[in-house]
């Protein structure tokens, strides 16, 4: 069986965090280990209170799973602060071995809530992104990492892309789900080029956790072995159908339905 490492924080609603990645990797059957960064108490209407876990302990808990049973893919999403970001990158570098690292650099809830401070930024361009074999974020974290404009057209996810990747990222790719318009697309810049995805935009408040689902996903698809553009295109696909049979749960932004065929 193959595993996954994700390292980030719990949402107690089950629809995004730690939680939404061990169904996914459960989904794809890859075997999922966590390294929890924070402990949110939220639900579908938001974040009502976050408490984060010293780095002291979010490192232990890498290091001991990474050396006792391994990964064969990390992914990282909430790393709230600077001295988080150095001690999770680390750990990878020390324990991960070749493992593909997929960074989602979570930054706001769907709610709205921030969940990363201003010098965790700094830290993540510096630390993470080089070692990063995807980096997955969505037009307002790229224009934060950045510390440019706003994103709005298709070109704009193309041309942060390229500046992301010259960051050190190895491969970026930009999310457009904020953009307007009937379809979502989606830009991945890579060293093999650059191609674009389409897919029409599903018209619903059910996609919470949509971020984290992707990334997890395409780790897990890393995991399995798949090339990078397979994993993308697999993931991509699976989101998609975890959106369209979304259960309806909760009074606001309600989860995916994780448990469709990956």
């Amino acid at each position: 069986m193959r595993r996954l490492l994700i390292v980030a924080g719990s949402d107690s609603g089950g629809g995004a965090g730690i939680q939404a990645d061990i169904k996914t990797a459960t989904a794809h059957g890859v075997y999922a280990m966590t390294a929890i960064t924070a402990i949110t108490v939220q639900d579908t209407n938001g974040v009502h209170g976050v408490h984060l876990i010293p780095d002291a302990t979010i490192a232990d808990q890498m290091r001991v799973v990474l050396a006792d049973i391994g990964t064969d893919a990390v992914k990282t999403g909430m790393l709230h602060s600077a001295g988080t970001i150095a001690a999770v990158a680390a750990e990878i570098a020390r324990g991960a071995g070749e493992a593909p690292l997929v960074v989602d650099p979570v930054m706001v809830a769907k709610g709205g809530a921030r969940l990363i401070d201003d010098t965790a930024i700094a830290a993540m361009k510096k630390l993470l992104l080089p070692q990063a074999t995807l980096l997955t974020p969505n037009a307002p974290e790229a224009a934060a990492l950045l510390g440019g404009a706003e994103l709005t057209t298709q070109r704009d996810l193309i041309v942060a892309g390229r500046g992301l990747r010259g960051l050190g990222a190895k491969a970026v790719l930009m999310k457009g789900g904020h953009l307007a318009g009937d379809m979502v697309f989606d830009a991945l810049i890579s060293e093999e080029g650059e191609e674009v995805f389409a897919s029409p935009r599903l018209r619903t408040a059910h996609t919470h956790g949509t971020g984290c689902t992707l990334a997890s996903a395409i780790a897990s698809n890393l995991a399995l072995g798949r090339p990078l553009k397979d994993a993308v295109k697999a993931a991509r696909s699976y989101v998609q159908q975890a959106i369209a049979a979304a259960p309806g749960l909760g009074h606001g932004h309600g989860p995916l339905n994780h448990m469709v065929k990956a």
